[in-house]
């Protein structure tokens, strides 16, 4: 889903990711029948309270009535918000369910049939055709399923009932606006339960800045053109700083007795340091990468450049990052992940991954909520904590880490 959390970020989110659900009172959404009637009334006030901002968009009244006709609050869309497995399965269970020989099989049909297109996007924006078939397959199975919620719908709910504050208001009244505007029909403004479209899940305002017309038509269709959504998300990806021939990274080897106090380097330094691509091709001979250790210094090791922060502009998790940067590469015929993944070390609880949010947070480690959700923020704090106490700093947030810090009382 493309919901960034930053300049937009999707989620993309990239990006509703990692956050809790502020609601109206919905307590699940279960209620007596006289406060469900309430609920649907303060709905309808609160849609009409939305015509002065939507009038100063330009949105014509007639626009806005069609828009709103029948939609009421979705309570399966607040459900969904809670199930955001980039957060909450281990890496790579969510990768391994991304790289299925069925998407492989389609993506790679995909790259033949559109081969002359993704050729003209690599060279109007730099943008290599393997990260923009991963975006495509990871958001919607290379268009198998472009997602069946009136986008209207979605963002109103979202938007009612204050979830991230004003930014889906905000998207909602961007939506409008593309109707107004006649850029998709109503019936034809379908996507996710977050409000993210067509074939690559651009949200509304992300259309607005970013879409292109791909096939040189006059319209830019991001839902059944398939030209048009690969071109607007190399677009997309450029505008956030997609760096043309660098790298993502790649799978790296780590030389025996690694010092993992290392980070940061050019390509020849790691080079120099003894770190191997695991494809046994030559390191880059100019560009900065991170080592990214997404499993801890017992799993698979990987060089990553700035180009894979900009993938994460799409969505803000590493497990999506990972996800479209190794299916892009799966597509083009790159190998399988070679690290073994440590499937042998259990999950923390949800409890248990806010207590040690909160004991980094505590020693002044981390800043952030602490709602349980591992990102970059808390991987950094881990790693910080680790080099404190003489640890290896592989910025892991594991079970490890948490008993070491429950010594910090």
């Amino acid at each position: 889903m493309h919901l960034p959390l930053s300049p937009v970020r999707r989620f993309c989110g990239a990006l509703i990711l990692g956050l809790s659900f502020a609601a109206f009172g919905v307590e699940g959404w279960t209620r007596p029948a006289q406060a469900q009637e309430v609920s649907e009334a303060g709905f309808q006030r609160f849609v009409q309270g939305l015509w002065p901002l939507a009038k100063a968009r330009g949105v014509s009244r007639a626009t806005f009535e069609d828009a709103f006709r029948g939609v009421q609050p979705d309570p399966k869309i607040i459900a969904l918000t809670k199930k955001q497995s980039e957060f909450v399965r281990p890496i790579w269970d969510y990768i391994n369910g991304a790289i299925s020989a069925q998407r492989l099989q389609r993506g790679r049909e995909m790259s033949a049939e559109w081969s002359k297109t993704l050729t003209a996007i690599e060279k109007t924006y730099g943008v290599p055709r393997s990260v923009v078939l991963g975006v495509w397959g990871m958001e919607t199975n290379f268009g198998s399923f472009t997602g069946s919620i009136y986008a209207v719908r979605a963002l109103a709910t979202l938007a009612y009932t204050g979830y991230r504050g004003d930014f889906f208001k905000d998207e909602l009244l961007t939506a409008l606006q593309i109707l107004e505007q006649g850029h998709v029909r109503r019936n034809k403004m379908l996507g996710s339960w977050a409000g993210a479209m067509g074939q690559t899940q651009f949200m509304p305002s992300s259309f607005v800045k970013y879409a292109v017309d791909g096939n040189r038509d006059g319209v830019r269709d991001i839902w059944s053109s398939v030209p048009d959504a690969m071109a607007s998300t190399a677009n997309y990806l450029r505008q956030h700083g997609w760096e043309p021939g660098l790298p993502w990274g790649f799978e790296v080897k780590l030389p025996q007795g690694f010092d993992f106090g290392y980070l940061s380097g050019t390509f020849p330094q790691w080079q120099y340091v003894g770190v191997r691509r695991v494809d046994g091709k030559a390191m880059p001979q100019a560009g900065q990468a991170t080592l990214f250790l997404p499993a801890g210094a017992n799993g698979p090791a990987f060089l990553v450049t700035k180009n894979y922060d900009v993938i994460k502009a799409y969505n803000s998790s590493d497990a999506y990052a990972m996800g479209v940067a190794h299916l892009g590469d799966r597509v083009m015929g790159g190998l399988p992940i070679q690290g073994a993944w440590p499937k042998d070390q259990p999950m923390m609880a949800k409890d248990e991954r806010q207590e040690l949010q909160q004991r980094l947070a505590r020693l002044g480690f981390y800043e952030g909520e602490t709602d349980g959700k591992f990102g970059s923020k808390t991987r950094e704090a881990v790693r910080n904590f680790q080099l404190r106490r003489g640890l290896i700093p592989d910025g892991y947030a594991d079970y490890a880490v948490l008993r070491e810090l429950r010594t910090n009382r």
